[in-house]
């Protein structure tokens, strides 16, 4: 995964712009609704926060300590543990970004407090749905409704704990656990390090994104432009990076990427595309098909109430834009926009009360999306599940294929 650390972490597109669009009213606002909410499961990305690397040879900023100064709203009594409440798992992902120093002295990839409110902001979004005008979660954080895990990355771990300070007010009456995993065993990014045909698969499609013939012609005009000697590696992905972190805390930006900014939006996400790959299946079933049975699985143990934990209403998932990018390709509604800073994909299951049919709605930034193999934005379970069934990966299945060296068989 760090080997391709350029796009594990990029960033998106400036603060507010999440809040673009106001929530809709839907079925579940009206008391009428045949429909009755079960289990809400939401997969989102973190805040904003300090770039990965600056670009070489440009007009550096200062991304200086007080930019990470965490609002005092956003303050909750949590805990960090691995998925079986242990010790916390060493993190090499956030120990390699600790080996270098930015600009004005903070690490690459830290939450900033502009990042901790847009989540804070998520969380009040939520609790608008779930809390005051449906009532379907209890108005202080309870572990045995409540779900959250993360991974185990400082900006990730954070953005959850601002989530949940703002879903429930900071009101809690016991510490919130978040979970996390080691990183060979990581669901909730592409685990470049952790599969070994995944690496196989992906790490050529990396490499090969920055020389396709029209992505290659316009890296070299933006580097000429910009002054970048050529012997520096740069791609669009991690131009965009750093640019729109700047954008979004009002840091300056060299005057000449004004010119670019549609076109480094339009060649990140061109790369992307390339290396994820939608038309192959086995890359997408190795960068997202765990995480996907494991929100199915979720579905299914909450309707057949084999649960643990039979009162749980909510998950949460902390991640980011390399773990939406391929969900939304796998679901059929990658937009070629890149996520922004607090995107969400949110999951509801709802039961039919006049039926019991079960009923999955996805939304993405607050708007229903209607999925390519539904019949509905009310998506019936059996049309849903065969709507994943190409991507969705058991753990079993998914590691055994890691380890293999035979390639996938194309559907």
């Amino acid at each position: 995964l760090w080997g391709a650390a350029g796009v594990f972490g990029s960033v998106s597109v400036a603060f507010g712009s999440l809040w673009w669009s106001e929530k809709k009213k839907t079925d579940l606002d009206q008391p009428t609704s045949p429909y009755e909410l079960k289990l809400v499961q939401v997969v989102f990305r973190h805040g904003a926060r300090t770039p990965l690397k600056s670009i070489p040879d440009v007009m550096e900023a200062q991304w200086v300590p007080n930019l990470l100064e965490p609002p005092a709203h956003t303050d909750i009594n949590y805990t960090v543990t691995d998925l079986h409440g242990g010790p916390r798992p060493p993190a090499p992902v956030e120990d390699s970004y600790r080996k270098n120093v930015l600009t004005g002295g903070t690490y690459p990839g830290q939450l900033t407090s502009v990042g901790m409110q847009q989540l804070y902001e998520l969380g009040k979004r939520l609790r608008r749905r779930y809390i005051e005008e449906s009532a379907f979660l209890s108005p202080t954080f309870s572990p045995p409704e409540v779900y959250v895990r993360s991974t185990n990355i400082v900006r990730t771990i954070e953005s959850a704990k601002c989530l949940v300070a703002g879903l429930f007010q900071q009101k809690q009456k016991e510490v919130v656990p978040i979970v996390t995993t080691e990183a060979e065993s990581e669901i909730l990014y592409p685990n470049y390090h952790g599969c070994k045909l995944l690496k196989t698969l992906g790490g050529h499609r990396w490499a090969e994104s920055s020389t396709l013939p029209d992505i290659a012609a316009d890296l070299q005009s933006i580097q000429n432009a910009l002054g970048i000697a050529a012997h520096q590696h740069v791609d669009f992905i991690l131009i965009r990076d750093d640019m729109v972190a700047r954008e979004t805390h009002g840091l300056p930006c060299p005057p000449v990427l004004d010119t670019w900014r549609n076109k480094v939006e339009q060649r990140a996400v061109d790369m992307i595309y390339h290396i994820y790959d939608p038309s192959k299946r086995e890359n997408l079933q190795l960068c997202v098909g765990p995480l996907l049975h494991t929100l199915l699985d979720n579905i299914d143990q909450k309707l057949q109430e084999t649960s643990s934990e039979p009162n749980r209403k909510l998950f949460l998932y902390s991640a980011h834009d390399t773990t939406l990018i391929p969900c939304l390709m796998a679901l059929g509604i990658f937009d070629m926009r890149w996520p922004p800073y607090a995107a969400d994909i949110t999951v509801e299951l709802h039961k039919h009360q006049q039926t019991n049919e079960a009923f999955v709605k996805v939304s993405y930034i607050g708007q229903d999306q209607l999925l390519p193999g539904c019949s509905g934005v009310y998506c019936p379970l059996q049309e849903f599940k065969q709507a994943l069934s190409a991507y969705s990966l058991s753990s079993e299945l998914y590691q055994s294929l890691c380890e293999s060296t035979d390639r996938l068989t194309e559907p």
